[in-house]
């Protein structure tokens, strides 16, 4: 394994320069956000790090001491603070055409690298591929699991199977895994265990929950129009600081009240908008250390991805005073109904000092303005605010998959984490017009995406969800509240 420190020609990895002193955990914790601070420009929640050299991790000299990045596992709490509403597992146990997919990311801000870790299942309720009587039966439907990372220098790695018995997941919390390839005379795990027993039963494959992440996967081969790697390995612990609102208050669901029903689909949750992560990962023969690393989870469910997408998210940003994170996205879905009638759905949402800013059709109005690829221009306005952010990049992109449901996890989009990114919000004078402003921050670190199509030209678009259907989607009706009277009737994954 090549240590980071002697890889030569990147500022990123040389020596460190002097010994390093064994540092405390850090002294941050979500109330903290809402302290005042001091005019700061370090990237998001990297604390202890920025104390030393570039990844301090690493010491080159013999005898120097190390920072200890060795990640602490802790198992997954009940009622852990905050926990999103869809944080489980959506699947009903129909034959209906489903898919669920997770995207995990860790930013490192001393290197500028981010590794993206995305798994999926289609047509759970077929474990493998289907016979000619059930495509018959049900119709063709693409089966199987599947584990993507787009790594550092936007390189990839994928494996897939086409079948999924030895996936698991659970209905009540953001736990999931999967064994590609397990251990002679063990059997794949069910559910979340301590690291050292999975090492012992997994060869390959992974499991992640809120709070620990590990796995190990080989590339299949089966993609020949990206730089790929062989291997990757990884384990690192998550402390979560944002879900998806208020720190403090209840957490919110990212599409509404409705995406605890099949309609609108897909339906779409960010479970973390910003964590701390300290571990490891190995990408082919190089290890990546980190403490206190921006992380980001958030899911999808339903049917397939939209018809048409955009996506930008970003945990790194310079010039704030307090944690900023950001995520936007939007597409165009498909109405519930007879005829094939398509809306524009877009949102932002903003994390910053300890207060969530929200722009969604059902609370104001979303415009986007984005290039077949290169270029993102969003803005919104709620009643109280208004958001714009620009995200530009000259880096070609990497395709990564995505579940479809004309050929199953294919090849669907294109993303990078090497945009430059500006991202401003200003309140709202009783007039309308712009007043003071809140934030107005900049980063180089910024993970963007478009996906589907056809993208022939600039995509300008504008939420155009009926106003009625918006009135109900924005009702603030406590979904869990209420199946807390009826356990037996919630739906999986609420």
């Amino acid at each position: 394994m090549e240590n980071l420190c002697t890889i030569a020609n990147n500022p990123c990895f040389n020596p460190c320069s002097f010994p390093l002193k064994p540092a405390a955990r850090p002294p941050f914790s979500p109330p903290e956000l809402l302290r005042p601070r001091k005019k700061s420009h370090r990237p998001f929640a990297v604390k202890s790090v920025l104390k030393y050299d570039p990844l301090d991790s690493i010491a080159n000299d013999p005898g120097t001491h190390v920072l200890n990045v060795d990640p602490v596992y802790e198992p997954t709490p009940r009622n852990r603070p905050l926990r999103t509403p869809h944080s489980g597992y959506h699947f009903d146990g129909t034959s209906r055409k489903f898919f669920e997919g997770w995207y995990f990311k860790v930013s490192i801000p001393e290197c500028r690298q981010s590794f993206c870790f995305m798994y999926s299942i289609e047509s759970p309720s077929f474990p493998k591929k289907l016979t000619a009587l059930e495509t018959a039966q049900y119709g063709p439907r693409f089966t199987g699991v599947g584990a993507q990372i787009l790594g550092a220098d936007d390189k990839y790695i994928c494996q897939y199977n086409e079948g999924s018995r030895n996936f698991w997941a659970n209905r009540d919390e953001l736990m999931l895994g999967n064994t590609f390839v397990g251990k002679t005379n063990t059997k794949p795990p069910k559910k979340e265990i301590p690291p050292q027993e999975f090492n012992q039963r997994v060869t390959e494959g992974f499991q992640v929950t809120p709070l620990w992440h590990q796995g190990s996967i080989r590339d299949d081969g089966r993609t020949n129009y990206a730089e790929t790697v062989k291997t990757a390995r990884w384990a690192y612990s998550t402390r979560p600081v944002y879900g998806w609102g208020d720190v403090g208050s209840k957490q919110k669901s990212t599409a509404g009240w409705l995406a605890a029903f099949p309609v609108f689909e897909p339906h779409w949750q960010v479970c973390m908008a910003g964590g701390l992560s300290t571990g490891w990962i190995e990408w082919d023969d190089k290890r990546y250390e980190f403490k206190d690393a921006p992380s980001y989870c958030e899911k999808n469910w339903g049917g397939a991805f939209p018809r048409k997408w955009f996506w930008v998210q970003c945990n790194v940003f310079e010039g704030a005073d307090g944690e900023v994170a950001l995520t936007s996205g939007g597409g165009l879905r498909q109405i519930p109904g007879l005829t094939e009638t398509f809306e524009n759905a877009a949102m932002i949402g903003v994390h910053y000092g300890g207060v969530f800013y929200e722009f969604a059709p059902w609370n104001g109005v979303v415009n986007w303005e984005v290039a077949q690829w290169g270029h993102w221009f969003i803005t919104a306005e709620n009643e109280t605010h208004t958001v714009e952010l620009e995200a530009k990049t000259k880096d070609p992109g990497t395709t990564l998959r995505a579940p479809t449901s004309e050929a199953g996890l294919a090849p669907a989009c294109k993303d990078t984490c090497f945009a430059d990114l500006r991202l401003r919000i200003w309140e709202k004078q009783n007039n309308g017009t712009q007043g003071k402003v809140i934030l107005d921050v900049t980063s180089k670190m910024a993970a963007v995406e478009v996906g589907g199509g056809p993208w022939f030209s600039t995509w300008k678009g504008k939420t155009s969800t009926p106003e009625i259907i918006n009135r109900v989607v924005g009702l603030p009706i406590d979904v869990e509240g209420l199946f807390g009277f009826a356990p037996f009737f919630k739906p999986p994954g609420l």
